[in-house]
């Protein structure tokens, strides 16, 4: 299994429009973050976390030309905004991508692209078609391997992150609740949401990340989810060995169970 951060930013992206900031005009490119997203490589199949508003350019870096499926962490626009494009699979006579979301996020998304689920007045130019598959914190099965729902919060909203085999990604949270710890045993890398230095409602800072990296001991830790108040290079020197930032096309091979 190779997992592959397609983006690392926060939902302004980095750099962030209209800003000089020394983050926004770093020439280091692992400041440059595009919005969150995973892919995750198993066999023959690739598997996406989240389609992003930059959706089209991760895919086209990546030259990704088939998906097989989707898990969607919730429904906030910077992790749903790629959804349109997911025709162009279709275009290409591909079989359409298995999206898998609680029913909240799959409710939403429909809202959202409400012309894609039959509110279209004309089909002309084409409409994503995709299925959605609902889950909720029980396990299931995505190409031949198990992905467990790890919940989360994200302010007051319940969302999930998932855990397929030693690899978790925890994107966009705030609090990590108690009986969510014990699925998060045994970890060799995970990913966790760091977004700036000081506190934030909706988002672990990244003080606040190092603490639950400790608790939960997997072997590294990578953080996702940073603003412009993050300088690669800089935050790196001044985090333990076992926490580093990710960066856009950070890969790893892992063992998928």
């Amino acid at each position: 299994m190779i997992v592959t951060l397609l983006g690392t930013g926060t939902s302004t992206g980095v750099p962030m429009i209209g800003c000089s900031c020394n983050v926004c005009q770093s020439q280091d490119p692992r400041d440059k973050r595009l919005r969150v997203s995973v892919l995750i490589e198993h066999g023959k199949n690739n598997v996406l976390i989240d389609t992003s508003a930059d959706f089209r350019q991760q895919m086209l870096t990546k030259k990704v030309s088939h998906l097989e499926a989707i898990l969607y962490t919730h429904q906030h626009y910077d992790h749903i905004a790629g959804f349109d494009d997911l025709r162009a699979f279709q275009f290409l006579r591909q079989k359409a991508p298995v999206c898998y979301a609680s029913a909240e996020v799959a409710a939403y998304v429909r809202r959202t692209f409400e012309y894609a689920f039959g509110a279209a007045t004309q089909i002309g130019g084409g409409l994503p078609s995709v299925p959605f598959i609902t889950i909720d914190e029980r396990p299931f099965e995505v190409c031949s391997f198990n992905v467990t729902p790890i919940p989360l919060l994200h302010g007051k909203l319940q969302i999930f992150g998932f855990r397929i085999g030693n690899f978790a990604y925890l994107t966009d949270c705030s609090e990590i609740p108690e009986d969510s710890f014990a699925l998060l045993a045994g970890l060799e890398v995970l990913i966790l949401d760091g977004l700036r230095y000081k506190p934030h409602p909706t988002h672990l800072s990244i003080p606040e990340s190092v603490v639950l990296a400790e608790r939960i001991a997997p072997q590294i830790t990578y953080l996702t989810h940073m603003n412009h108040d993050v300088l690669h290079a800089k935050a790196e020197r001044e985090l333990p060995p076992h926490v580093r930032l990710g960066y856009d096309g950070l890969s790893f091979n892992l063992a998928s169970n």
